[in-house]
C-alpha cells in the first residue's frame, strides 16, 4: 500500500489539532481533527482559501445556530430547519465546499446543554479553528507540494503512454481489449494532467511573485498539456474512423511513418525543455512544419475522390498535431533562450 504525501499531512494535522486542544485541556477535540480534515487540500493556495471561506461560512454558521437555539429550541425539527438555511446561505455565497464543516459546527453550538450557549459556541468555533490552522501549518512547512517537478514527472509520463498507443495504433499490434484500456487509462490521465497544471497555475498565480520567466513557464506548460490532449484526439480518430475506411498498406505505411516522425519530435521537444536537446535553428522549424503540410497535401489529393474521407479526417486531426508540437517547440525555444539570457548567458 502506498501512501501519498497528502493522506501523511491529514493524519499529522489530525494528531496536532488533538494535541493542541489536548494542551489547552478543551473538551470535544473530535471537532477539531475534523476540521484538519475537511480543510487541507492539495496546494497551500487551495488550503488558505479553504481556511479563509471555512472561517467566514462557520461564523455565520455559528450565528445561525444561536439564533436557532434562542428561538427554535434544539430539537430535531429545529437543528434540520437550521442546516436547511446554512447550505442555502453557502451555495448562495459561493462556498458549497465549506458546507460539510460548517454543519459539523451547527450539529455541535445547537448540541449545547443549555444555559451558556455563547460560550459554548465560541468553545466550539475555536475547536474548528484550531483544526483549520493545523491543516494550514501542516500543508506550509511539511512536505510542501513542488507542482512544477511533479507536473513534468506527470507530462513525461503520460507522453511515454501516448507514445506506445500512438506507434502501435496503425500497425494494429496491441490487441484490441489493451487497446481500449490504455485508451481509457491515457484519457483519466490527461485529466488529471489538466487539474496538475491548474493547482500550478493558481500556486504561481495567487502565492508567488510572478516575474518574466515565470509566466512564460507556464505558458510552455500549458501547451505541453494541448499537444498531449492533440494526440489523444489523434488517437481517438485512428480508433473512431481509420479501419472502418480498410486501409491498404501504403495507407498503413504513410501514416504510421509520419505518426512515428510527429512522436519522435515531440519527444525531442520534452527533452529540449529538461536541456538535454540542443535548440534549433530556423530552417529545421520550417523543414518539420513543411513535410507536415505536404503530408496533408497528400492524403487530401489521394483520397478525396476515393470515397475515404475518414482518412482526410485523421490527416487532419495529425495536422493539428504537428501544429500543437510545433507551437510547442517554439515557446520551449523561446523560454530557454530567454533563461539563458536572464542567467547571463550569451
Amino acid at each position: 500500500m502506498k501512501l501519498g504525501p497528502r493522506v501523511i499531512k491529514t493524519g499529522i494535522a489530525v494528531t496536532l489539532a488533538l494535541y493542541i486542544c489536548s494542551v489547552l485541556k478543551l473538551e470535544s477535540a473530535v471537532f477539531a481533527g475534523m476540521a484538519a480534515i475537511f480543510t487541507l487540500q492539495p496546494s497551500i493556495y487551495r488550503t488558505w482559501k479553504q481556511v479563509w471561506d471555512q472561517v467566514q461560512t462557520n461564523i455565520l454558521g455559528a450565528l445561525f445556530a444561536l439564533l436557532g437555539l434562542y428561538f427554535l429550541g434544539n430539537d430535531p425539527f429545529s437543528i434540520g430547519l437550521v442546516m436547511i438555511l446554512v447550505i442555502g446561505m453557502s451555495v448562495k455565497l459561493k462556498m458549497a465546499e465549506t458546507i460539510s464543516l460548517t454543519l459539523v459546527t451547527v450539529l455541535a453550538v445547537m448540541s449545547a446543554p443549555g444555559g451558556d450557549d455563547l460560550m459554548f459556541a465560541l468553545q466550539r468555533f475555536a475547536l474548528t479553528f484550531i483544526g483549520m490552522a493545523s491543516a494550514l501549518v501542516v500543508n506550509i512547512f511539511i512536505s510542501p507540494p513542488n507542482f512544477k517537478k511533479i507536473y513534468i514527472e506527470k507530462v513525461n509520463s503520460v507522453f511515454q503512454n501516448m507514445s506506445i498507443l500512438m506507434r502501435t495504433a496503425i500497425s494494429d499490434e496491441m490487441t484490441e481489449k489493451s487497446f481500449h484500456e490504455q485508451m481509457r487509462q491515457l484519457e483519466k490521465d490527461i485529466l488529471k494532467l489538466e487539474e496538475q497544471y491548474r493547482l500550478f497555475d493558481e500556486e504561481r498565480e495567487k502565492m508567488a511573485k510572478l516575474n518574466q520567466l515565470d509566466l512564460r513557464e507556464i505558458v510552455v506548460f500549458r501547451q505541453m498539456f494541448k499537444s498531449l490532449q492533440q494526440g489523444f484526439i489523434v488517437l481517438e480518430d485512428i480508433d473512431s474512423f481509420y479501419f472502418k475506411s480498410q486501409p491498404s498498406n501504403e495507407d498503413n505505411q504513410l501514416f504510421d511513418q509520419h505518426l512515428e516522425l510527429l512522436i519522435k519530435y515531440h519527444e525531442l521537444f520534452l527533452l529540449k525543455y529538461d536541456g538535454i536537446i540542443k535548440l534549433d535553428d530556423q530552417k529545421q522549424d520550417e523543414d518539420r512544419l513543411k513535410e507536415t503540410t505536404a503530408f496533408l497535401e497528400k492524403v487530401i489529393a489521394a483520397y478525396q475522390d476515393h470515397n475515404k474521407i475518414q482518412l482526410t479526417i485523421i490527416g487532419s486531426s495529425i495536422y493539428n498535431y504537428a501544429y500543437q508540437i510545433d507551437r510547442l517547440d517554439q515557446l520551449v525555444e523561446q523560454f530557454m533562450g530567454y533563461k539563458e539570457r536572464a542567467n547571463g548567458n550569451p
